[in-house]
């Protein structure tokens, strides 16, 4: 008990801190909320043309409620509002995750999660991927018992922001519940598709996927590392520029077009390779417990890696599979939950706060961005060969459940 009164205190503590730097912290953190999301929500209700239903959008058409729900407090409090919204939304999972306390790691799960988002910063709170988080912390921990429930969560989650689709794949191929899963995820999409198409933007629900598609390179991705470095020596024709129609920084230099052209196929490829060895390891016997919460994480890793958008949010990405890990496995989980400390750590010094020395393509700031990046490679070989491992069915010891302690269950 008080293990999860000090954690509460923790938790409030921290996303106070969070809320406070958002509104008053250098460097705008709360930039898209205010600038983006809130001009969106008024045109909702104002009437006006609606992204997704009357014209492209880059977000999924779901994203619409979390923004809709800041404006209950009206524009001048939009801000307060969404991060209220957030706060509750985290308390909801946290206290899902602690449960009655008496699992040590899931008490280890709650205090990894907070010392992460602490050390990533305000970011964790001023995205739409900050909705998607908690949603996707408790459908992880309540797949194996409830696997339609959660495949729900999830798919509604990815109709806000797709990452969570990374998560529900990995649920797909490492439990033998798949067909629950599949089914009830496919149901809520159809439903999604079925009011689109009645609000009337069947021309534009999936318009999210072609302006993904259709991006240059950001200034943050790994692939951008090349153009960055360039730019930081004074290469001629590489630079970083202000993409009006989306937006943000990306970078610019000899054979980007190229670059940008193979991204998205070397992204679907390389996540289908993940994937196959996932279902590979499955089907040899591995222990589902150790499995997924590994194969989540390498499949939300690869979103991140080979992309070639790298917005900070980005980060928070890396919780639910971690929070799972962590709950399920203990110690096992220790190498990535240290790994994505350090890399929370490296984003929070580039942005928000010291983001113009990026801009700048000032070197130390760029070995700063240089290691991050290369840190999402390196966290996504540890995958790999857990993987791997668990396929050679070589666990150094019993994988146990973390809330009945019995051993783990092989697939079928």
């Amino acid at each position: 008990m008080r293990a999860r009164v000090v954690l509460w205190i923790a938790f409030l503590l921290i996303h106070a801190g969070l809320a406070w730097l958002c509104l008053a912290a250098p460097g705008l953190p709360l930039g898209d909320v205010i600038l983006v999301y809130r001009p969106w929500s008024i045109q909702v209700a104002s009437g006006s043309p609606v992204v997704g239903i009357d014209l492209d959008w880059v977000y999924p058409l779901l994203a619409h409620v979390p923004m809709q729900l800041a404006l209950v407090a009206g524009e001048s409090l939009y801000a307060e509002a969404w991060l209220v919204l957030m706060t509750v939304l985290d308390a909801v999972a946290f206290g899902i995750l602690l449960g009655d306390g008496s699992s040590r790691r899931r008490l280890g799960a709650a205090r990894w999660w907070l010392g992460f988002i602490a050390l990533l910063g305000p970011i964790s709170l001023g995205r739409i991927d900050s909705v998607t988080v908690p949603l996707a912390v408790v459908a992880v921990l309540i797949v194996m018992r409830r696997p339609a429930a959660a495949s729900v969560i999830l798919a509604v989650a990815t109709w806000m922001k797709v990452w969570p689709a990374a998560v529900l794949v990995a649920a797909v191929l490492a439990l033998g519940t798949r067909r629950r899963i599949v089914l009830a995820a496919a149901a809520l999409s159809f439903g999604v598709v079925l009011l689109a198409f009645a609000l009337g933007g069947s021309a534009h629900v999936f318009s999210f996927l072609g302006e993904q598609s259709g991006r240059g390179l950001q200034l943050e991705a790994p692939v951008s590392l090349f153009y960055v470095w360039q730019t930081a020596l004074g290469v001629e024709g590489a630079s970083i520029y202000y993409d009006q129609a989306i937006l943000t920084y990306q970078v610019a230099g000899r054979g980007i077009d190229v670059v940008i052209g193979l991204m998205t196929p070397l992204l679907v490829a390389a996540f289908l390779a993940v994937a196959l060895l996932g279902y590979r390891v499955v089907r040899r016997g591995a222990a589902t417990i150790r499995v997924l919460p590994t194969l989540a994480l390498a499949l939300v890793l690869v979103l991140i890696a080979v992309n070639k958008v790298g917005s900070p949010q980005y980060l928070t990405w890396l919780i639910a599979p971690v929070v799972l890990g962590i709950a399920w496995q203990g110690r096992r989980f220790l190498v990535p939950a240290v790994l994505s400390f350090g890399l929370a750590a490296l984003t929070h010094l580039v942005y928000p706060y010291l983001y113009w020395m990026l801009l700048w393509a000032w070197p130390p700031m760029v070995v700063v961005l240089t290691v991050r990046n290369v840190g999402f490679f390196v966290l996504l070989a540890w995958c790999v060969v857990e993987l791997v491992m668990a396929g050679r069915g070589a666990p150094s010891e019993p994988v146990r459940d973390a809330e009945t302690g019995e051993l783990a269950t092989r697939h079928p």
